[in-house]
């Protein structure tokens, strides 16, 4: 029997949501002439103080300019996202730490997670697929109190890398924390790939997103259920092909595991 899949109309469209020009333009954000972001024009003008006091520099290399951050890059950005908690400018603000890298993938410094939205500085994220034996999809529902798509469908596991973290350290606390389950009690986990995603961001502040996610995917054995230990799911469900591929032409799933869906084979 046939599984059933996405058609190349839909994953046309969801390949152009996730490679989304700005809704308005952005100037480069830079640190020793090195790009480590992008902020829209008049984001950081809203922030005199960060002028008066040094943090950042205007710089004019081409027509569009940008802003260089000055000082030492984990500091200067710490009392900079400070100053956009006070403005109104920071999503909700975690105390985590997520790393600042050049173009190349090298880390410079880090940033609270807050703010890394409106200074455009890519992030990384894991996804864990997560499948019965008799092929249907552990599916999570996510809280309604979540700031980011509240209520939405979304794969089994899935969060940020912090600074902390490697891809497999945050791989096996996000496991954790958000579906109960050790990575020992999964059956055939294996990497599926990399998808990259580059859109504006929904939750407002002038953002835009650049984020790498690393995939993965593994059964749950007979008898295995996920549990939600952290508060930030609203329920898991089990859910067949056919029910995933009408709920995502729905639009009910996050773009991101909408994305992921397809990549794995729906």
């Amino acid at each position: 029997m046939n599984r059933p899949r996405l058609d190349e109309g839909w994953r046309q469209t969801l390949a152009r949501a996730a490679d989304c020009p700005p809704l308005r333009p952005r100037v480069p954000l830079s640190w020793q002439g090195v790009r480590i972001g992008s902020v829209e024009s008049e984001l950081l003008v809203r922030l005199p103080d960060a002028l008066q006091r040094g943090l950042l520099t205007p710089v004019r290399r081409d027509a569009l300019g940008g802003w260089q951050v000055e000082g030492e890059l984990t500091r200067t950005l710490h009392e900079l996202a400070l100053l956009m908690r006070g403005a109104g400018l920071a999503h909700v603000w975690r105390d985590e730490q997520l790393a600042v890298s050049d173009e190349d993938g090298k880390v410079l410094g880090t940033v609270e997670r807050a703010v890394v939205r409106p200074l455009g500085i890519a992030t990384r994220a894991v996804h864990l697929l997560g499948y019965a034996r008799d092929g249907r999809h552990w599916i999570q529902q996510r809280s309604f109190a979540k700031a980011n798509d509240p209520g939405l469908l979304d794969t089994l596991v899935g969060g940020m890398v912090p600074a902390c973290d490697s891809v497999s350290d945050a791989l096996e606390r996000e496991t954790w924390e958000e579906a109960g389950l050790k990575l020992a009690q999964l059956e055939e986990l294996q990497r599926g790939g990399a998808i990259v995603i580059r859109s504006p961001s929904n939750s407002g502040f002038g953002g835009y997103i650049v984020e790498r996610i690393d995939w993965y995917r593994c059964v749950l054995p007979d008898g295995v259920v996920p549990a939600n230990q952290d508060g930030e799911v609203q329920e898991f469900r089990l859910m067949s092909a056919e029910e995933v591929l009408g709920r995502v032409l729905q639009r009910e799933f996050t773009l991101e595991a909408a994305l992921l869906l397809g990549e794995s084979g729906l």
